[in-house]
This record gives structure tokens, sequence and C-alpha cells, in this order.
């Protein structure tokens, strides 16, 4: 006969567990003894390896004593029903872990390898990372809205690299961010003509947002209050946007009536 120790000892769990078995009402728990000591015997000792096994195996202990109980098909049902709810866990679980590494991926946080290959692309042309972050974080509220949209729109983003003034655009940009230029900086009239030029451009030219997007103004609007709540100077970009007969520099959009 063993003591409450020994049982634990030989069926590889701990006292605590034993007693919290009891409590729960999975093991029974014997008289004392005599001597006042609780003994326990094989029986006790093939049950509560039957409960360990279980326990360890995902079966929550308000199931396992009915699984004890239960017969060789009612059983093999329990187990089949467990098995299913641990494999759903489990891809639960993955996706957790696939979340979390994003928050030491940087760029990969909430974005898909088309963007994060452009934001690449514009480190490698010597944008400032300033602007980078900025771009990331536009980018964010755009896939959230048009995730299916990505990989044309990154497809034409990739082109507008190839053009000379869209790239003195963005070193422009990095220059005024990384010394922090001032809202008369006469850059700003610099980076508003080459905006407004390549709005122009792409006016003129008929490139259109495809439907769904051009008829969406709530990602627009985000996209310009970002701008303003990251760099107060983006007040001044918009005016001069404006100045120049466009609503903002977010899509190519004449104002009804320019201003005088």
């Amino acid at each position: 006969m063993l003591t409450i120790g020994q049982l634990a000892e030989y069926a590889g769990v701990t006292v605590r567990a034993v007693r919290h078995y009891h409590q729960v009402g999975l093991l029974p728990e014997p008289e004392r003894d005599a001597s006042g000591y609780r003994r326990y015997g094989a029986t006790a000792v093939v049950s509560l390896i039957k409960i360990r096994t279980l326990a360890n195996g995902g079966v929550p202990l308000s199931e396992i004593g009915r699984m004890l109980e239960a017969d060789a098909s009612t059983f093999a049902e329990a187990v089949e029903r467990i098995d299913s709810r641990l494999r759903e866990e489990i891809e639960r679980l993955e996706t957790s872990r696939k979340q979390i590494a994003q928050l030491t991926a940087g760029d990969g946080l909430a974005l898909p390898p088309e963007v994060t290959a452009y934001l690449d692309r514009l480190r490698e042309i010597g944008v400032s990372e300033r602007i980078v972050q900025a771009e990331r974080d536009g980018w964010i509220l755009v896939v959230a809205r048009w995730p299916d949209r990505m990989r044309d729109v990154m497809s034409a983003k990739h082109a507008q690299l190839d053009d000379p003034q869209v790239i003195r655009l963005y070193r422009l940009l990095s220059e005024m961010l990384e010394n922090d230029a001032e809202a008369d900086d006469p850059r700003l009239e610099e980076v508003a003509d080459i905006m407004a030029g390549l709005a122009e451009r792409a006016y003129t030219s008929g490139e259109v947002l495809p439907e769904e997007m051009a008829h969406d103004d709530l990602p627009f609007h985000l996209l310009d209050a970002l701008a303003i709540e990251s760099d107060p100077r983006a007040r001044r970009m918009f005016d001069l946007m404006r100045e120049r007969g466009w609503a903002s520099w977010t899509r190519s959009e004449r104002l009804a009536e320019p201003p005088d």
C-alpha cells in the first residue's frame, strides 16, 4: 500500500495534482488507516496513470471522468472529438505564431510581400527611413481597405520609380524630413510642382483607379489625415496643391474651381 507521496511519484505527478483529482472527483480518496494515513492500492495507481495520460493528451478534466467510464465505442468518439478540437487549437496557435513573428518583421507587419518589396526598393534608391516608414503606415491603411488590389497597384508603383521626377520627389522629401525643414522651405514649392505635374500627367493620360477604389473616399481622407497627424508641414503641402488646382496629393482629383 502506498502513501500519497509514493503514489504521486509512481504515476509521475505531483502530490498537489493527486489532491486536486480527489477534489474534482476523478480519483477516489481512501479512508485513513489506524495510523492516520491514507493508503492507496494498485487500482488507484492504474486510475491515476490513466488520468495523467488523458490530461497530458489535452483532455479537459471535466471530460476525463466520463471517458474512464465509457465503453470502447464511446471512448473512440470522445477521442476523435478531442482530437478535432486540438487540431483547431493548433491551427489557431500557428496563426498566432505567425502574427507574433510579424511583430519582429518590421515592414511585414500588416503588409503583404508586394508592398514590403516596394518599400525595400525605396530604400535601394536612397529614400530616407522616415519617408519609408511614412509610406509603410499609409499602405497599411490602403491594404486594409483593398487587399485584393495590391498586386496591380504595386506593379504600377514600381513602374513609377522608373520616372526621374518621382525619384526627385522622393529625394526632396527625404532631404526635408531628415533636416526638419521649416514650413516655408522653398523646396516645398518644388515638391508641389512635381506632384502637380504627376497628377496632371495621370489625369490627361486617362489613368483611373478601379471603380471600387475611385468611389471610396474614406481611405483617401484617412491618408490625408495621417499625413497631417504625422507632420504639420503637410498642411502647407495641401495648400500648395490646392493653389495648383488639385484637391490632394493622394489621388489625381482636380478642384471643381481652381482658386484664383
